[in-house]
Formats: C-alpha cells, sequence, structure tokens
C-alpha cells in the first residue's frame, strides 16, 4: 500500500511535541514581554530615546514607526526576536527532517517500506510548517491577549495577518533547509543554506535603504513579510504570495532532488 493517511506526518509531530511545547513556551514568554513594555516606554519616552541614536542605525533596525504600538511590536517581536527564534527552529528541524534521519540511519529502513519517496519528503515536509504554525499560534495568541488588556490600538484582524505571513516567512527559509537537506542528504548543507540565505536577505532588507538601494529591499522575503507594515496596515497579500510562491517551488526543487539521488535502498 503506498498511501500512509499522514502516518508519517503524525509520526514527526509526535516526536517533536516536546521540544515545541518548549519553543512555544519561550516564543511566547518573549513576546508577551517585549509587547507588554510598551506602555511604559511608548509615545514621548521612545521619541526621546530615538533622537539619541544615528538616523542610519534607526533605519537599518527598522526603528522609524517604533513611538507607535504597531511599530514598536514589530520591530521588538516581528522584526527581531520572534522571527529568529522561528528560524532557529524552523531552519534546524528542517535539515535534520530529512538529510539528519538519512545520516542517522534511519531514513533507509523506512524507504525500505512501500512508500514512495515522494510521500516521505510531502509528509515530513507538512510536519515542519504545522510545527512552525504551532509557534506563530503562540506568539499570536500572546500579542491578542496583550492587545485585549493594553493600551496597545492594535486590529486583531492585523494581528492575525502579521501572524499568518511570520509563518509564510518561516516556511520559506526552512523549506530551503529541508530542501538542500535533502537534495544532498548532508545535514550541514541544509543548515547553511536556510540559515546563510537568511542572514544574506536579512541584511539585504536591512541596508537597502541605507544603500538607496531598491532591488536590495525588493529581492528580500524579509520585505514582502513587514515591508507594508501588516500590523498597522493589514494583510499584505502581494507579499504573501510571493513567499508562498518561493516556498512552493523550493519545495518542488527539494522532492525532485530527494527522488533522483541514489539513496542505496
Amino acid at each position: 500500500m503506498r498511501a500512509t493517511n499522514g502516518t508519517i506526518t503524525r509520526g514527526v509531530v509526535h516526536d517533536q511535541r516536546h521540544s515545541l511545547v518548549v519553543w512555544a513556551t519561550a516564543m511566547a514568554a518573549v513576546s508577551a514581554m517585549y509587547t507588554a513594555f510598551y506602555p511604559t516606554i511608548g509615545g514621548g519616552t521612545m521619541e526621546d530615546m530615538l533622537d539619541t541614536m544615528p538616523a542610519e542605525v534607526i533605519t537599518a533596525l527598522g526603528f522609524d514607526a517604533i513611538a507607535t504600538a504597531a511599530g514598536y511590536v514589530t520591530s521588538t517581536v516581528y522584526s527581531l526576536v520572534g522571527i529568529v527564534l522561528l528560524l532557529v527552529y524552523g531552519i534546524s528541524q528542517g535539515a535534520k527532517l530529512v538529510a539528519g534521519q538519512e545520516e542517522a540511519g534511519t531514513l533507509e529502513l523506512e524507504l525500505t517500506a512501500p512508500i514512495t519517496r515522494t510521500i516521505t519528503y510531502a509528509e515530513r515536509l507538512i510536519a515542519l510548517w504545522l510545527g512552525l504554525l504551532a509557534l506563530v499560534a503562540a506568539v499570536s495568541a500572546v500579542v491578542l491577549v496583550l492587545t485585549a488588556t493594553l493600551p496597545l490600538g492594535l486590529a486583531s484582524t492585523n494581528v492575525l495577518a502579521t501572524g499568518a505571513l511570520m509563518w509564510l516567512t518561516g516556511g520559506l527559509f526552512s523549506t530551503l533547509a529541508l530542501a538542500a537537506g535533502a537534495t544532498t542528504g548532508r545535514k550541514s548543507i541544509g543548515l547553511a543554506a536556510g540559515a546563510g540565505a537568511a542572514v544574506l536577505l536579512y541584511m539585504s532588507n536591512a541596508l537597502g535603504p541605507l544603500a538607496e538601494l531598491g532591488w536590495m529591499t525588493a529581492i528580500s522575503p524579509f520585505d514582502w513579510y513587514l515591508g507594508n507594515e501588516p500590523l498597522a496596515n493589514g494583510m499584505d497579500w502581494t507579499g504573501a504570495a510571493l513567499l508562498l510562491g518561493c516556498s512552493a517551488l523550493i519545495a518542488a526543487g527539494g522532492m525532485l532532488g530527494f527522488r533522483r539521488r541514489d539513496l542505496m535502498v
């Protein structure tokens, strides 16, 4: 029988359940800490602090609108600690879900069963995205609760939209790590591909405005993610389409490479 009815996905999620709880708790706690701090330093206090910083630093860190609640939460949670933690989790998981299992010698055993490589790859990819969704849901839940209890003035729909874009951004780089690892059979290459691309494109997005090179910003998924300020303005459908489309292309390329590679089974 070829179909597994999600058995592989369920197994991967089950194996990850403890680490997911730890990561979700950590991300929720960090998000709560930063978001709850805004009423204390927001408004005039924040503007006074920004006046002491070089304009170039403010632009590079995305602090241009940090005096507002939407700008502050975007700059601290969604543009910095939240997305960094999500990428660390996703890229590390993506690199090991296929390549790591192959290096450990457990993937070959799975592939001796009547299961196609396509199913093996696809169900592990689904499990990866489900794990990322759980972490983004934890962050979004915290921001929604604090929005209802503190004077932040954030629209719930905008919080959900920003969370969706965060999920797509994390999914893009995590999928790259999985695809590179599956294509080469090397976990280290998956890690290098996902992390390297994330760092380079994050820097491209940050330095583009400073260098007055619009193309550096335009090619960055981080601009597709937060460039139109979704926490203030709502869902950026063009950005979402770009993130999802690139993820699909990368996933397809990884699947093709995995199917063609000789695994000696």
